[in-house]
């Protein structure tokens, strides 16, 4: 297999990508000389080597541009895929930036029922400009489906996905770095056991201390479809189309006893709560 040299410049080595609501992804080349095959790859943490690859065949679709398909299964290790043209078995791979991304079908993910294990797929663009995807793979996950914010206190409303409330079911806030430090709330439950809400005294979270601050990450202690056993399962928002939701989505602040206290999602889109003296 060749590549025109015209179409492998990096100015042409684009994808345009289009999710569907059922976590499939559809990647056509704009460059119509190009061949090769596609390949994801699980970016490694910084200073480990590459471990998990994940290949793609395209095909020829009508207008001539290879398509490749990313199936449901085998389902993706939860984190960011890099996005490559492999242009022959023993060329340099060439990473994709983005074309056009249809992500509309993502926006209606908190309206359906997700099933364990709770797999999330979202095409996004890299800080450096190139196309990668966001993976989130877990055996289930609590939606937080809206947030009200008081000068006092927050109230979060929230769904369950591959899980159900617990019998004396609880909301844990756990202190950072804190040694199993942990605040509880009763949450209130709705009929179906699985959508649930609860309200976060800021009071409750702010130290003595006169400097530093504390970021508490939310959980809420619940059965597992998959297993039958209670666990823990993270709060947080994961069913639309944003991959990086932390600076994007930016809650109220509220100044608490000299301290500023502020809902916020991480870089995994999880809930947490900052209470900062600095």
């Amino acid at each position: 297999m060749t590549t025109d040299p015209a179409a492998a410049s990096a100015a042409d080595l684009r994808t345009d990508c289009t999710a569907d609501a059922d976590g499939r992804i559809t990647f056509a080349l704009r460059a119509p000389s190009a061949t090769g095959r596609l390949l994801l790859r699980l970016r490694p943490k910084k200073g480990q080597p590459e471990k998990i690859l994940h290949l793609l065949d395209p095909e020829p679709g009508e207008d001539g541009r290879l398509r490749a398909v990313l199936e449901q299964q085998p389902l993706l290790a939860e984190g960011r895929w890099d996005v490559y043209l492999l242009p022959e078995p023993d060329a340099p791979r060439r990473r994709l930036r983005p074309g056009l991304r249809d992500l509309r079908a993502l926006l209606g993910g908190h309206l359906r029922d997700w099933q364990s294990s709770v797999a999330v797929r979202v095409p996004y663009v890299t800080k450096d400009g190139y196309l990668a995807v966001r993976a989130w793979l877990r055996t289930a996950h609590a939606e937080v489906e809206g947030i009200d914010v008081t000068d006092r206190s927050m109230t979060v409303r929230a769904r369950l996905h591959g899980a159900t409330l617990a019998q004396g079911a609880a909301v844990r806030l756990r202190l950072r770095g804190g040694g199993g430090t942990e605040r509880t709330v009763v949450p209130r439950a709705e009929d179906d056991g699985r959508g649930f809400s609860f309200t976060v005294d800021y009071g409750e979270l702010v130290g003595d201390d006169d400097t530093g601050d504390r970021v508490w990450d939310l959980f809420v202690r619940a059965v597992s479809a998959s297993t039958g056993e209670e666990t823990s399962i993270r709060i947080g928002r994961l069913f639309d189309d944003v991959a990086d939701r932390k600076e994007i989505f930016v809650l109220p602040a509220a100044v608490i006893g000299g301290a500023v206290v502020r809902p916020y999602y991480t870089v995994d889109n999880d809930l947490s709560v900052l209470a900062d003296r600095t």
